[in-house]
């Protein structure tokens, strides 16, 4: 932190009276002043799931958002769990920020996760299930089903899952079986001797993947309104017809999540596509992090399947209802019920990129700035498919960490190298979860004769960037997009973000040195506008907080403002904490994890975080200091360790002041919604603001009405 002209901010911290001097310093390592991550985690999932009890939502809406708190309780036990439960295994416990060791956050997690999917299932069967039946749209328990519904469900079984199943009887010569990550399976106990006079007693039918989980019923069957039963109750029915001549006594759902944290040495990886294709099968049979059994398992099936999977009682989690709850995700597509859903709407598209607009000329004359999923993210497609086809233009360079199936850019970047301009796409193999399709994608640019490149080992490549060459007279210009998320067209009508579509030089210029960092080799640059992880990103931003410290201690106005995914950073909250201390007023509205403690007297007392949840996902990444000279930077990069220290990040001002209001102006609007926005409290815990529960018009309504088309 920069010393400027004065005292360390931990010893200068005055309390107004003359006669008392300066305070005693405050430890700010003090463990007292930091959340746990993974606790934080949790806040902000069970925030989600409070959506789908938010009544003013539509009510496929509501079951949307308990469907992701479902998705993200999957993705938070299969890497931050995993990675826990490695700690303690390598016997490598060390406390983290909060001090907490990792036993200690484990066993404050089942116990926290136990609670809230009680809550879950309750929302689910008592007034999620009960609404959609009012409306039409039935999920039909066996003991609901007719005479003609039994007769077609038997029907079912026998022609599309008795063909395809295969059940496994245990015994010496058939072991439990290896199960895949989060797939369905039914543990059984029988009575009676097989053909071959075996005698098990123990059974496991897996349910394959090819079977639809949530089975629609023939208007035939049930002519009102929509109707379907669970793959489960269909098993579950007829399961006897897989053991012929024995006796089914229980059978019982269950589903395992395993650790999917990929992992790749950087010793002796030549290939890494290679290698991380040998990874993707690891995934689906790493080891298990939580065992789901639906209610009525018996004591001591659980208890063989605990043994099995490695695991103890605090890992068990019995669930009243289907334990594969996000294949429910399906029933979206299969109903026509528009009035449930949100309003649909039109992004809006800014007159200078309308459709067959020149997007060079437009964005030659001025700075474009986008803000999705609001303002349309197809002028960023358009303007790849311009340049692929525009013979003026020379070159294509850009950064691929996750895009969309069947991606229209992955096209137009194919058909710009396919017309002979040199294409390098820089792609992040090591996107989680979307590794596989990123390295087929990776192929079909290298077939089109495109340049790919897999970034640098160790250090993922997560900054979002668009640079094109264009000929211009007997000169060259470039052009580049930087934006705060990814080149998603799905996820750009899911997720909030910024895109600046710029012509600036300078701006331009350092694209260019990154991009030559990444893909070649070389000493550190020293771009003039854009700072990068993870070389002077942190460094950058610990030095505007302390010029905002010091302009508050000089008697001048002083304010920071942050628009952010996660903060975690130790060193970042610490001089946050001191920037606090010295009088500055800083607001940050952080979505999801946050392990700074605002409000806590004499520490945090300037300092205000809010969490803005809603239709859709809060992902820009936006920030403000007062006394800097570019005031407003959007960035790639959150405030958390991994994307300081090992990821390749960018930040980027925004040089065109009616631009940089237009986004404080939207920032605001973030801070003072009382609709859709949660207030953290010093001890951690989250206050909504809007506690009436009556209808208001939120923060991202009032910017659909400002920027879309409606």
């Amino acid at each position: 932190m920069s010393k400027s002209n004065n005292t360390p901010l931990s010893v200068v911290v005055d309390n107004g009276d003359e006669q008392s001097g300066a305070v005693e310093p405050i430890d700010l390592d003090n463990s007292a002043y930091y959340e746990n991550r993974e606790l934080s985690y949790l806040e902000f999932n069970q925030r989600v799931l409070e959506q789908a009890r938010n009544t003013n939502h539509p009510l496929l809406e509501r079951l949307v958002f308990l469907l992701i708190f479902s998705s993200n309780l999957d993705e938070f036990f299969e890497i931050r769990v995993s990675g826990l439960k490695k700690q303690m295994g390598f016997g490598r416990q060390r406390p983290g920020p909060d001090g907490k060791y990792p036993d200690q956050v484990l066993k404050t997690i089942h116990g926290q996760v136990k609670t809230v999917l009680e809550e879950q299932y309750r929302i689910l069967n008592e007034d999620l299930f009960p609404s959609l039946a009012a409306e039409n749209i039935r999920f039909l328990a066996r003991h609901e089903w007719n005479e003609d519904l039994i007769n077609w469900t038997q029907e079912y079984f026998r022609e599309q899952v008795l063909p395809v199943i295969s059940p496994l009887g245990l015994d010496p010569a058939h072991p439990f079986p290896r199960l895949v990550n989060k797939s369905l399976n039914f543990i059984l106990s029988l009575e009676g001797k097989d053909a071959f006079g075996r005698e098990s007693g123990l059974a496991i039918v897996p349910a394959p993947r090819a079977l639809p989980r949530l089975i629609k019923i023939p208007r035939d069957i049930m002519p009102e309104g929509d109707n379907f039963i669970f793959l489960s109750s269909v098993i579950h029915a007829y399961v006897e017809e897989f053991f012929p001549g024995m006796n089914v006594t229980e059978c019982h759902q269950f589903r395992v999540t395993r650790n999917s944290d990929l992992e790749m040495s950087n010793v002796e990886v030549e290939d890494v596509a290679s290698a991380l294709q040998g990874e993707l099968h690891s995934r689906r049979f790493g080891a298990a992090t939580k065992l789901e059994v639906g209610k009525g398992c018996p004591v001591e099936l659980t208890d063989f399947l605990l043994e099995r999977f490695d695991l103890t009682e605090d890992e068990l989690f019995v669930l009243d209802g289907p334990v594969n709850l996000q294949r429910l995700f399906a029933v979206m597509s299969m109903v026509e019920r528009p009035e449930l859903r949100f309003p649909k709407f039109s992004a809006g598209l800014p007159r200078a990129l309308e459709e067959n607009s020149d997007i060079f000329a437009s964005v030659e004359k001025e700075d474009q700035l986008l803000l999705h999923p609001y303002e349309s993210f197809i002028p960023i497609i358009d303007w790849v498919r311009q340049a692929a086809r525009d013979p003026a233009v020379v070159s294509i360079k850009q950064t691929l960490y996750r895009t969309n199936e069947s991606s229209e850019l992955v096209e137009a970047l194919a058909e710009a190298a396919r017309n002979g301009k040199e294409v390098t796409v820089v792609i992040e193999l090591r996107a989680r979860f979307d590794e596989e399709e990123n390295i087929a994608f990776a192929s079909i640019l290298q077939e089109a004769g495109a340049v790919v490149v897999y970034g640098v080992m160790g250090y993922k490549t997560h900054a979002k960037m668009l640079l094109m060459v264009r000929r211009s007279g007997n000169k060259l210009k470039r052009y580049a997009h930087l934006g705060t998320g990814n080149y998603h067209l799905k996820n750009s009508k899911l997720y909030t973000d910024y895109s600046l579509l710029t012509a600036d030089p300078t701006m331009c210029s350092d694209v260019h040195k990154v991009f030559q960092q990444i893909t070649g080799m070389g000493k550190k640059i020293h771009p003039k506008f854009i700072i990068h992880a993870p070389f002077k990103l942190r460094k950058a931003l610990m030095k505007m907080i302390d010029t905002e410290a010091q302009a508050a201690l000089a008697g001048n106005e002083a304010r920071i403002v942050a628009k952010i995914n996660s903060l975690t950073d130790p060193a970042i909250i610490k001089a946050l904490y001191m920037a606090s201390q010295a009088g500055v007023k800083i607001d940050l509205i952080v979505r999801g994890i946050c392990c700074l403690k605002p409000g806590i007297e004499g520490v945090s007392d300037n300092i205000r975080v809010v969490s803005v949840i809603g239709r859709f996902l809060e992902h820009s990444r936006v920030y403000y200091f007062h006394n800097n000279t570019h005031q407003v930077y959007c960035a790639s990069a959150d405030w958390m360790e991994r994307n300081l220290s090992h990821r390749i990040e960018v930040c980027f001002p925004i040089l065109k002041k009616k631009l940089a209001n237009r986004i404080m102006e939207e920032m605001e609007m973030h801070l003072e919604d009382e609709c859709q926005s949660w207030e953290l409290q010093p001890d951690g815990v989250y206050r909504q603001l809007n506690q009436s529960g009556e209808e208001c018009v939120g923060v991202q309504q009032r910017l659909l009405t400002k920027l879309g088309q409606a």
